[in-house]
């Protein structure tokens, strides 16, 4: 009897501990999992109730955006990037583990070396100096400032290629904050800024242009570039020239990393010509596998719309679009240097709505319905935008006077008749912004050729447009719907560098031509 009492206290000894050990382990397996889900999926919980407007709607989705968006943020100081999520469709594309990893490493070195840290400061006196440091090659902060060009769809597109390039390059990005884009996005970078000191001490950013003497370009037609000073200043706006475009060759980014500052203006989505430099093959695979996804991603985790742009896209959204069962953006832009006549543009516009089924169709005379029939039918909200307001006219007085022949209700909306774009008014660039936001919730959209305003549309959203092209570079075709919502290079640098070493001839198949412009490129998969 002592014997078996004496087992069944050793076997009690033994199991109580390890089943608590496998307790342990099971709960921090859950434990493990549950994270990584609420990293994937966001975590609506975390966010206190301050944070969400009433009328936020259920159910939670995305909010960290497949981890591109870090915790680290007070969700209070920036509303929009937690909400946002939830007013666009789901998006099917997941961001590369490796870009997750890269963006928390970029955050940590733009908090080390932001305004006001040690390493800036050490910067700046070296900039001042106008010399290169002896250590320089050590020193872990170099920076690219961003000059704003142009208006504020090409600003957004070289903004996001300013940052594509950083972050090949390990360099800090710091943008000139000008009086009319102040109050237009939140800070990107937790615990941090991105807007470069008033005190910065080369002033006037705004009057470089191509004839500065430290142009990279001029450098190199000077043969000035065995020596290079502590800045120099990249001009790559639509008119740049051939000196200028060299910057796209694998030699001219190996001698821009001896530089600490790089000063760069330019107006548009440069980042396909990026993808054909040589040695940055396989740093872009691994961040982006799907080629065609690299804006959607950067938009998103970039750039968040201000408190003061979200409210003006708020009070729209619940005034007019939140009860509608289906939303269609149309963005409209008529460019001065390459016009349509409004007949044809707004026959262009709706004739391909039409055809595509992205508008229903009207029945002829006054149909049949009775205006009882009408209260369980389904209501489509067409949002448009437009310096142009009778296109608007037009479309809502079409839906009005006729009933459709699918039996939905179409309401026509455009928030602002702003007739000419403003783009030094700060007021004028904060409702273009929240017209921007408002778009983005579009499940489907229609966007006119080679509008930077409706390529940051696309991008923040994710939705392929359907597309109007240009009657004389059509080949027929008055539409055609969009491979990816990547933006187009409206004008790359053809041919600069294709004879020289580090030409990248095997992603040259991932650039190719645009589908609303014959001489631009864009990335495909």
């Amino acid at each position: 009897m002592e014997v078996i009492a004496w087992k069944k206290k050793t076997w009690i000894r033994w199991i109580i501990p390890a089943s608590c050990l496998l307790l342990v382990f099971f709960l921090l397996g859950a434990h493990e999992k549950l994270q990584f889900e609420w990293i994937q999926r966001g975590n609506r919980a975390a966010l206190p109730a301050a944070a969400l407007s009433p009328d936020s709607p259920p159910p939670p989705r995305d909010e960290l955006l497949g981890g591109l968006l870090s915790l680290n943020f007070d969700p209070t100081s920036c509303l929009s990037r937690f909400q946002s999520s939830s007013f666009r469709p789901p998006s099917p594309h997941l961001p590369s583990p490796y870009l997750l990893s890269r963006l928390r490493r970029y955050e940590a070195l733009h908090k080390k070396c932001a305004p006001g840290t040690k390493l800036y400061q050490k910067s700046i006196r070296e900039l001042k100096s106008d010399r290169l440091s002896t250590s320089n090659s050590s020193s872990p902060c170099n920076y690219i400032v961003w000059i704003p060009h142009y208006g504020l769809g090409n600003r957004v597109v070289s903004l996001v290629s300013s940052f594509f390039f950083a972050l090949l390059n390990n360099r800090v990005l710091l943008i000139h904050e000008t009086e009319e884009i102040k109050d237009l996005f939140c800070e990107p970078f937790p615990g941090t800024s991105w807007v470069l000191p008033s005190d910065f001490p080369i002033r006037n950013l705004e009057s470089f242009d191509r004839d500065s003497k430290r142009s990279y370009g001029n450098l190199i037609r000077r043969n000035a570039v065995t020596s290079l000073p502590a800045y120099v200043y990249l001009h790559l706006p639509w008119y740049y020239d051939g000196f200028d475009r060299l910057f796209f060759c694998e030699e001219e980014q190996r001698n821009l990393r001896h530089v600490p500052w790089v000063l760069l203006k330019s107006d548009h989505y440069f980042v396909p010509a990026l993808f054909l430099v040589q040695e940055y093959e396989e740093e872009l695979r691994r961040l982006f596998p799907e080629r065609t996804t690299v804006f959607h991603h950067l938009v998103r985790y970039l750039l968040h719309p201000s408190n003061n742009v979200w409210g003006h896209a708020m009070r729209y959204y619940h005034a007019y679009l939140t009860k509608a069962d289906s939303r269609v953006g149309i963005q409209i832009r008529n460019l001065k240097n390459e016009p349509v006549t409004f007949d044809y543009l707004l026959d262009q516009i709706v004739g391909c709505s039409l055809k595509e089924g992205v508008l229903p169709a009207v029945v002829a005379g006054n149909g049949k319905k009775s205006l009882k029939s009408y209260s369980d039918e389904k209501v489509k909200a067409v949002f448009m935008t437009s310096l142009d307001v009778r296109y608007y006219e037009r479309v809502r007085s079409m839906y009005y006077e006729k009933a459709t022949t699918t039996g939905e209700v179409v309401a026509v909306y455009e928030p602002g008749h702003e007739v000419e774009q403003k783009t030094e008014d700060q007021g004028h660039n904060v409702r273009a912004m929240a017209e921007i936001v408002l778009l983005s919730f579009s499940d489907k959209l229609v966007t006119t050729a080679c509008s930077t305003f409706g390529y940051v549309a696309q991008g923040l959203s994710g939705v392929v447009p359907l597309v109007m092209l240009k009657p004389w570079k059509s080949n027929g075709a008055a539409c055609r719907w969009a491979a990816s919502p990547e933006p187009c290079y409206l004008i790359p640098p053809t041919n600069v560098c294709n004879q020289r070493s580090g030409f990248n001839k095997k992603m040259a198949k991932n650039v190719r031509q645009c589908e609303d412009e014959t001489g631009g490129v864009k990335l495909f998969d």
